[in-house]
């Protein structure tokens, strides 16, 4: 096997970057306590500061995505309820079975457009009121969606699926890990989004380039209820103000240059469609490229050849492969990238 190039271009996603020196600035000056205790002031800042965006009442600062989707599926379901999301949805593909293992719920799943679920998704799939059934309480909308090429709703799409699910008396939670960048691109506003759901999920570590965390927001006594629920799943920390910190820097330095790695996402989108060995690259709508192997190429040598020429990506089944741009990708790289996927000979 050929040695690994020296110098890695690493597009297997945003949750890979470093904090900037910035960022570490505010991580190595933040004032600290005891967040288990409710006592770390730049955790608090964090929460309210997140709250107040999505015209929320109150959030929770977790370690990671995986965990704020799972309490807000505890927090809004009952054993024995099912809920509704995509085929693709994070929630169903990413998280270890944890719909089932934490909230003894079942999955109802649906075809959406790359993700994108309709009002018809919903209405078509609540069960009847039977003993035989399990019972249809939640719809879990992801934006961006991962899976979908980084797809993403508009506003309007949102509100309808709010209104049939409202109607219905269904609850709503939003797995919006990547929201902001689809605000960037929408040009929406995120207490426009806040105000459609009744939990919301955004991770702070990937687009945002923090290098860990979560928040879960919602109304004061569903964020009472994720607190038990997060220290039941061992998420409460101590002096967490440090990891914090970052999550307060990225929120207010690196959302709207999300729109950079978009561009240069899609640039890659391009180059990769002229080339031979690519069949098929799905929509670049943000910073996610997916694309798909001609003839009998398979995503685990094509990544081995790329690897050995210095860059990488993750497969997303056995013929296709993903890339995700992000804060410590630059327009240098960008070159470089396209140029070894110009020189890539697949034989």
């Amino acid at each position: 096997m050929s040695p690994i190039h020296k110098h890695v271009i690493d597009l297997r996603s945003d949750t890979v970057t470093k904090p900037t020196p910035d960022m570490l600035e505010a991580m190595m000056t933040a004032e600290v306590g005891d967040d288990v205790f409710n006592e770390d002031p730049t955790v608090i800042k964090l929460q309210q500061k997140a709250a107040l965006m999505f015209g929320c009442e109150a959030a929770l600062f977790c370690p990671s995505g995986t965990m704020t989707n799972q309490i807000a599926i505890r927090v809004l379901t009952q054993p024995q309820d099912e809920l509704i999301c995509d085929i693709r949805s994070h929630i169903y593909n990413y998280e270890g079975g944890g719909i089932a293992y934490n909230s003894l719920v079942s999955v109802c799943l649906v075809d959406g457009d790359r993700g994108r679920m309709r009002p018809e998704h919903i209405t078509g799939n609540i069960r009847s009121a039977d003993i035989y059934s399990p019972v249809t309480s939640l719809v879990c909308i992801e934006n961006t969606v991962n899976k979908g090429g980084g797809s993403y709703y508009h506003l309007d799409q949102l509100e309808d699926i709010h209104r049939v699910s409202k109607l219905n008396k269904l609850r709503i939670h939003l797995d919006g890990a990547r929201i902001f960048n689809a605000l960037v691109e929408t040009g929406d506003q995120p207490e426009q989004i806040g105000r459609l759901f009744d939990t919301i999920s955004i991770c702070l570590s990937k687009g945002l380039g923090a290098p860990v965390g979560s928040l879960l927001m919602s109304s004061e006594e569903n964020i009472i209820k994720a607190r038990r629920i997060r220290k039941v799943l061992g998420g409460a920390m101590r002096q967490a103000g440090y990891m914090a910190a970052a999550g307060l820097f990225a929120l207010e330095h690196h959302i709207d240059r999300l729109k950079e790695d978009h561009t240069r996402a899609r640039i890659i989108g391009e180059t990769l469609g002229k080339l031979a060995f690519v069949e098929e690259v799905l929509p670049v709508d943000t910073n996610i490229v997916i694309f798909r192997l001609a003839g009998d190429l398979s995503a685990k040598s094509i990544l081995g050849k790329l690897q050995e020429a210095g860059l990488m990506g993750v497969p997303f089944g056995k013929k296709e492969i993903r890339f995700v741009t992000h804060l410590n990708f630059d327009d240098d790289m960008l070159h470089d990238t396209l140029c070894i996927l110009r020189k890539l000979n697949p034989e």
